[in-house]
């Protein structure tokens, strides 16, 4: 189980930078996000759409929206990346992560808005995943893609990915990586939060 208050979810915000300089925030996603993360799947491509969720969609149907805004559930959680524009938060890419606690595994999945694409935003999305995933406990990351997604495989390559087929479905590549990071590696409030948590239990068991 993990150790995150999820009472505060604002706390486990990171502010990162595009490749331009541009800050950009990773949260939490919340309820009050539902609408405006709805329309953000809407304002994909065809093929990003079809990239991110394997099929033909046009929008989250209900009760994927649903999983989606309750972070935590079922060691689920999700994040979006937004900037601000004219004093207005948008929504400019997401994720979607679960953690396995049987093999301690992280596995996920990404998606960056169309018109932000090619700023370094994934890259700094994955990064910043990493890190998450370390303050869960997991050891390793990993994701399924379409062969045909050459942007995604491109992007797991550049962060140092490794490739493999996907268990049961010849269309899919898998691509993975081992978490081997300090806290001091990869700036990420939720890990600091959860270090200093784990060192606040065990120096209570003493």
């Amino acid at each position: 189980m993990t150790t995150l208050r999820l009472d505060d979810l604002k706390q486990y915000s990171d502010v990162l930078r595009s490749r331009s300089g541009e800050e950009i925030t990773v949260r939490f996603i919340e309820p009050r996000d539902a609408d405006e993360l709805q329309n953000y799947f809407r304002s994909l491509s065809t093929r990003s759409r079809y990239n991110r969720f394997f099929g033909a969609v046009s929008e989250l149907p209900k009760n994927v929206l649903e999983n989606f805004v309750h972070v935590g559930e079922h060691e689920h959680f999700s994040v979006v990346v937004t900037v601000m524009l004219d004093g207005l938060e948008v929504i400019v890419g997401e994720a979607r992560y679960a953690f396995h606690a049987e093999d301690a595994s992280i596995e996920f999945g990404v998606s960056i808005d169309d018109r932000w694409q090619g700023q370094g935003i994934g890259r700094a999305l994955l990064k910043n995943l990493e890190c998450r995933a370390a303050a869960l406990g997991a050891e390793r990351l990993f994701g399924d893609t379409l062969r045909s997604n050459d942007a995604m495989i491109a992007l797991a390559k550049k962060v140092g990915y490794a490739f493999t087929n996907s268990p049961g479905d010849w269309k899919l590549v898998r691509f993975q990586k081992h978490i081997a990071i300090e806290p001091q590696d990869i700036p990420c409030a939720s890990w600091r939060l959860a270090a200093a948590r784990k060192a606040a239990f065990s120096s209570l068991a003493v």
